[in-house]
């Protein structure tokens, strides 16, 4: 607002009319004393915007135009930003002025591959049918618990293996709890020897060049996806200027990938310890945990345990931030999780600069995924020489495989590196399902690619897989039978892909619909996906577009009996 500007309409120099108030609408009263009740003495900080929209959601059910004017104006910011990010999330309900709030409970139903190989598309068509007009049925995207296979989340609650009367029977609850999974809690953790190992490098019996060059001796690399190697990461941002900060990524949004998941509701201090000690050794000051909102029980279990190890601090401790995402999977694309932390539009950055020298705030930033940080305490006890011992066919290491599809146990199944998907379902995985027959696999989730079931002696590791287009990822293994077809699983991928694109870049945003509509008959046009897949890879500014062509590819090249 300029100064001298009255109700009245007084005029500045040169008779131009100065606005008593903002431009746009005022807020209203009652919505900034909700407001304010709800942020308390919280700082008004823009970065703080998502969990902000989050506590205003948690609390009304929805995001009412008015209450996203007042958080403006609390903030400091134009409605217009607040609005933009509100809207980019799946998870935030933004009701315009006049229109109807959303029902009181919403039930969404996990639509991705391997909920949809479990019938899902049934079980939400029955559910819509079945239900009352005050419970919302829509549909949503991979929820990370692929072993439990179909899903539906009543509220914030998961069920797994769900049915049409279990769905309805928490429902009728309301109030129904998942039980809290058994866990490694802080003081089983401590009694085991926990945080002996930070304490010991704060004490200078460690050095920062020692525990790097372990983590380089025992090949450890990035388990999020892009398998980077942890040692010359550490290097990297250690070698940036101070201060520098941490992002760990727990966004776990590819479908079939459930694996940081399942080790943070079984031993959270083994990830939390080894994220320390990683922040040590790259000379970090401040670390922030981004978790994916579909994780409500993951983050009241974090919460609870780093309570317990701010209030013992068994050693010094730097601040550490608990981060929620509201569903987008382009946030697990580093930047565009910084952005997010930002309290931003989760949209990927430019490249260069990388995040290692200019990311989060600005600052040089070390970031993870949380299992490679799981693994950390691991090979400074046992050794380097312990994790490169594990391995088949010349690779070294272990994989923790997300598996789900027709198995007979899926979950995730530790196995040594280099291991091939045949002998992963037959030695961990209890064989195919009765009455089905090993036909393809998706080796590296939604972005990996298909392969065909006569390639399933391929070493599944990092690079071995990219002569035949494809790509191991996070290591979510879906499997299918001789009743699944590779293109409708193409199908599904490139859809995913299409509805979670964040829009930024025109080859990404554009070139997944045309994907999927050229996709729709059961004859593709094969020479124009192929260069319409080339303009996608070539021209996207980030993996998403980049990949998102590697289904129908692999289709193309190994099923062309499905599409011609």
């Amino acid at each position: 607002m300029k100064e001298g500007g009255s109700a009245g309409g007084k005029r500045g120099g040169g008779g131009r009319k100065v606005r008593s108030e903002m431009k746009g609408r005022s807020t209203e009263p009652l919505a900034v004393a909700d407001l304010r009740a709800l942020l308390g003495d919280s700082p008004r900080r823009r970065d703080l915007l998502i969990e902000y929209l989050h506590r205003i959601q948690d609390r009304f059910g929805h995001l009412a135009a008015r209450h996203l004017v007042a958080l403006a104006a609390e903030l400091k910011m134009a409605t217009a930003e607040v609005y933009e990010v509100a809207t980019f999330y799946h998870h935030f309900d933004v009701v315009k002025e006049n229109a109807a709030a959303p029902p009181a409970l919403t039930v969404r139903v996990c639509d991705s591959l391997s909920c949809e190989l479990a019938g899902s598309h049934a079980l939400m068509a029955k559910l819509q049918a079945m239900l009352g007009a005050g419970v919302r049925v829509i549909p949503a995207p991979c929820v990370g618990r692929c072993e439990a296979a179909p899903v539906a989340v009543v509220g914030r609650n998961p069920l797994g293996n769900a049915t049409a009367a279990s769905v309805a029977r928490a429902v009728k609850a309301a109030a129904i709890e998942c039980p809290e999974p058994e866990y490694v809690d802080f003081a089983a953790y401590r009694r085991a020897g926990g945080y002996q190992l930070i304490a010991d490098c704060l004490a200078g019996r460690h050095t920062r060049e020692e525990l790097t060059a372990m983590m380089e001796n025992s090949g450890l690399r990035g388990l999020g996806g892009a398998g980077f190697p942890v040692g010359r990461k550490w290097r990297s941002v250690a070698a940036a200027p101070e201060p520098r900060v941490m992002a760990v990524n727990i966004d776990e949004g590819e479908p079939g990938t459930f694996k940081d998941r399942w080790y943070l509701e079984r031993d959270p201090h083994r990830f939390l310890e080894g994220m320390l000690v990683a922040a040590w050794a790259a000379g970090v000051g401040e670390i922030y945990i981004y978790l994916r909102d579909e994780y409500a029980g993951c983050r009241a279990l974090l919460q609870r345990e780093l309570e317990k190890l701010r209030n013992a601090r068994p050693c010094a401790l730097p601040p550490v931030h608990l981060r929620r995402g509201a569903g987008a999977y382009i946030c697990g694309e580093e930047s565009a999780m910084i952005e997010s932390i930002e309290g931003k539009r989760g949209m990927p950055r430019q490249r260069p600069p990388f995040v290692a020298q200019v990311g989060l705030f600005g600052y040089p930033t070390l970031e993870h995924n949380m299992e490679t940080l799981y693994w950390v305490r691991e090979i400074v006890t046992k050794g380097p020489a312990w994790f490169a011992s594990h391995g088949r066919r010349g690779r070294h290491g272990l994989r923790s495989f997300s598996v789900s599809g027709r198995v007979n146990s899926p979950g995730v199944h530790l196995a040594p590196a280099g291991i091939t998907a045949s002998e992963l379902i037959d030695e961990y995985c209890g064989g195919m399902l009765a009455g089905h027959a090993f036909y393809a696999y998706l080796p590296g989730g939604a972005s990996g690619g298909i392969l065909p079931a006569s390639m399933g002696d391929l070493p599944l590791d990092f690079d071995t897989l990219n002569p035949h287009g494809c790509f191991i990822g996070s290591a979510a293994v879906i499997v299918l039978s001789d009743r699944d077809k590779a293109s409708a699983a193409a199908r599904s991928m490139v859809k995913f892909f299409s509805e979670e694109s964040c829009g930024q870049c025109t080859p990404c945003r554009v070139g997944t619909l045309k994907a999927l509509a050229l996709m729709d008959g059961a004859k593709w046009d094969q020479g124009l996906l192929r260069e319409l897949s080339q303009v996608m890879m070539d021209a996207s500014i980030c993996g998403l577009g980049q990949a998102a062509p590697n289904p129908l590819m692999s289709v193309i090249r190994f099923f062309p009996q499905e599409i011609s």
